[in-house]
């Protein structure tokens, strides 16, 4: 059983209970007129094309987010958690292969991984290599702007470039009803009836995207703490290994 917050349960207990007295003292039945955009923000009525162009605004306008879940691509499955801001973003990403922690502060991009991370980064897997992994395990790496690594990894952590990449659904736009998302309504919008994917849009307060399912099973993401700020740091210095201009063997 899924839990009600408070003020939500109280909400809507004053609801029943003004219904309740309405209808007992007038007959009349207008409570729960069955109309679904009722107490919303009114992107529901709107056209899925106006749907999605708001909620990308909103996106792209918002201080902060949160987005976890899978994504699918090149040959693999990656699972996300990740918080992000204008100016930077940190968290886990972990595909078959392993995981690795990002970290980026400003142009400043760091990784975190153990020793079989960097040694399958690493050009040829001999001696110098392993031992360079080794050097690297558990430490936080800082990457060079201009290493290839850099462009690779640091997209994971730039808000608008993966919200651009991401929130995207192919074919005619449509709408699929009102739904839920944690406790909140949504409207949901499909590409080509939900084969170019969905995206479940909040109807309370700011339309920001709360759910995609992404076109072709390519996986689904939630997005939540909209707006949310949280601390951003460059880690200490004795847990970093700054190699400068370039990542061994990379």
């Amino acid at each position: 059983m899924t839990a009600i917050p408070q003020g939500r349960g109280r909400r809507a207990a004053l609801v029943s209970a003004i219904c309740a007295l309405v209808v007992t003292g007038t007959g009349l039945t207008g409570c729960g007129s069955g109309d679904p955009d009722a107490g919303t923000n009114g992107v529901g009525k709107l056209p899925a094309g106006t749907i999605e162009s708001r909620t990308r605004a909103a996106a792209k306008s918002a201080s902060a987010l949160r987005l976890s879940g899978t994504v699918v691509g090149n040959g693999g499955t990656y699972t996300l958690d990740m918080r992000l801001k204008s100016d930077g973003g940190t968290g886990s990403v972990t595909s078959r292969t392993g995981s690795f922690k990002v970290l980026r502060v400003g142009p400043h991009l760091f990784l975190k991984a153990d020793a079989a991370f960097w040694n399958q980064e690493g050009a040829d897997g001999g001696g110098d290599s392993a031992a360079a992994a080794n050097k690297l395990e558990g430490k936080y790496v800082k990457v060079p702007t201009g290493d290839p690594a850099y462009k690779r990894f640091s997209g994971f952590t730039d808000k608008d470039v993966l919200l651009d990449s991401l929130l995207t659904l192919h074919g005619s736009l449509g709408t699929d009803g009102h739904h839920e998302q944690d406790g909140i309504r949504t409207i949901r919008i499909t590409g080509d009836k939900g084969s170019g994917g969905t995206l479940d849009v909040s109807l309370e307060g700011t339309p920001y995207p709360l759910n995609l399912v992404r076109a072709g099973n390519a996986g689904t993401l939630r997005m939540s703490d909209w707006g949310k700020d949280f601390s951003l740091a460059e880690p200490p210095k004795k847990e970093t290994v700054d190699y400068g201009k370039q990542l061994p063997a990379s």
